[in-house]
């Protein structure tokens, strides 16, 4: 699933905040200096109260048409100084007009509106060079929040297209690897970018690694490979940039042009998800991370004795696990299996009702506590679904949301084929498609991917409203719990 480009004012919001913070402050040193202390006893007077509030909205309007922010972690000071100039002349002029309409400009100070514009110009300056460099160090240290990128194209070109990829504003995208097609340089290093797979590899290397999108930049020579590796990558799930916009028939997917650095490229996806979807998205698992984590506490109260007198040892329970596009995370679960219950199921395989082993069920699991009779704590916490409440966290981190696609383990991971894939398109979800269509009665993996897949083609927000009332229902009247 392909997000929209972040708008440089959400992926810069710090700066927004801390420049408004900066403009207030500037207002109320040029108020002071011309007026005097504010204290208990004085009034402020009523213009400049609505100056101050005008001033928020003024500096939140500059910046969405002005586009202020766009690649402020690659500008130099000078640059940087022309930028915070414009803005505050900016503001001041849309103040005046705001103070003009409001039928005030006679009563306003020429003092606090010439001094609010120098103040401005040089706080906001400081602010943002000395904010820039915390915020950089975290870039280069914390690459978990940005797209995993690989690049495809020829030893020719790999240097030249490295280096107009790392022009994008804001480091958007991590470089993470290279493909090298025409030559054997798997391991060695192009401008500092490992090369990861050639023309033979490049596939299975996709398949198994975490990988958010792909540049491709082959020449015309290699058409039929570069046709081939965009299908590959649409049956995966991944996003597909396409060099020139060269035309190429999909079999599915969307397409739409976009500027990638110094390219105009050609992009194919499963689906794409506008800005507006993704906050409200991303505001539903806030708000249903937050209510889950409190019902968890309560929860922690009651069954954390049970599993500890039934099993001495940790009450929560982490395992590494695959999530959006193949990024690893640990997952967080009340533990209703005995401590020993990886080693074991190992044994227990033969047993497996998936016959694939791209999942792991069987009748009375016995590392589950108090499980050998299907009736234990374990089976309990599990067929109510309350093992799964501390995945709140993980929805609150941003690993899970609320609906998604059950995010596999790691060996299961390493049994994907390319249109296993795709389900791991989107982030997993505590509930999804399958879950709230027969969860353990769901014994085949491809009957899996299938509903996992139409949902992701079908995705949108009443959809996840629909799956959220269903999952609830399923669960109070204990259907098909897993």
């Amino acid at each position: 699933m392909y997000r929209e480009k972040v708008p440089s004012w959400i992926k810069r919001f710090d700066f927004l905040v801390l420049d408004m913070i900066v403009l207030e402050i500037s207002f109320f040193l040029s108020y002071i200096i011309r007026y005097g202390m504010i204290h208990q006893y004085s009034d402020f007077p009523k213009l400049y109260e609505s100056v101050a509030f005008a001033l928020v909205i003024i500096s939140i309007i500059e910046c969405v048409f002005v586009q202020t922010y766009s690649g402020i972690l690659k500008r130099g000071q000078w640059d940087e100084f022309c930028f915070v100039f414009r803005r505050a002349t900016y503001i001041t002029v849309m103040l005046i007009m705001y103070l003009y309409l409001t039928k005030n400009s006679d009563a306003y100070s020429r003092t606090v509106y010439i001094m609010t514009w120098e103040f401005a110009v040089i706080l906001t300056y400081l602010e943002r060079q000395l904010w820039k460099i915390p915020v950089k160090r975290n870039v280069k240290n914390v690459k978990q929040a940005n797209n995993c990128f690989v690049i495809v194209t020829v030893a020719g070109k790999a240097k030249e297209v490295i280096e107009a990829i790392r022009k994008e504003a804001d480091a958007r995208y991590i470089i993470s690897g290279i493909v090298v097609i025409d030559k054997k340089m798997t391991g060695k290093k192009i401008s500092g970018i490992k090369v990861v797979a050639d023309e033979q590899s490049v596939t299975d290397y996709l398949c198994r690694n975490w990988i958010d999108e792909v540049f491709i930049a082959l020449p015309e020579q290699y058409l039929n490979l570069e046709n081939n590796l965009v299908e590959d990558c649409i049956t995966m799930g991944i996003t597909a940039h396409k060099y020139l916009a060269r035309e190429t028939r999909s079999k599915s997917g969307v397409r739409f042009v976009q500027k990638i650095g110094d390219y105009t490229v050609l992009s194919y996806g499963v689906k794409v998800i506008t800005i507006r979807q993704m906050i409200i998205k991303r505001c539903m698992d806030i708000a249903g991370g937050l209510v889950g984590l409190l019902l968890t506490g309560i929860i922690f109260i009651f069954i954390a004795p049970m599993i500890y007198i039934k099993s001495p040892g940790p009450i929560f329970f982490k395992q590494w696990r695959v999530g959006r596009n193949g990024k690893k995370f640990q997952i967080y679960k009340f533990r209703s299996m005995y401590m020993d219950a990886e080693e074991r199921k190992a044994e227990l395989m033969a047993q497996n009702k998936v016959k694939d082993g791209m999942m792991f069920k069987i009748e009375n699991d016995p590392r589950i506590i108090g499980g050998e009779n299907g009736k234990g704590i374990g089976n309990f916490i599990r067929n109510t679904s309350l093992d799964e409440f501390p995945q709140f966290l993980n929805v609150l981190k941003g690993d899970m949301s609320l609906v998604g696609t059950r995010p596999p383990t790691l060996d299961e991971w390493g049994k994907y084929k390319l249109h296993h894939r795709k389900r791991m398109a989107i982030k997993p979800g505590l509930t999804g498609m399958w879950q709230v269509s027969g969860r353990s009665d769901i014994t085949d993996f491809e009957e899996v991917v299938r509903l996992d897949t139409e949902y992701i083609n079908n995705w949108s927000v009443s959809k996840d409203i629909r799956i959220l009332l269903k999952t609830v229902q399923v669960v109070l009247m204990g259907k098909g719990a897993s």
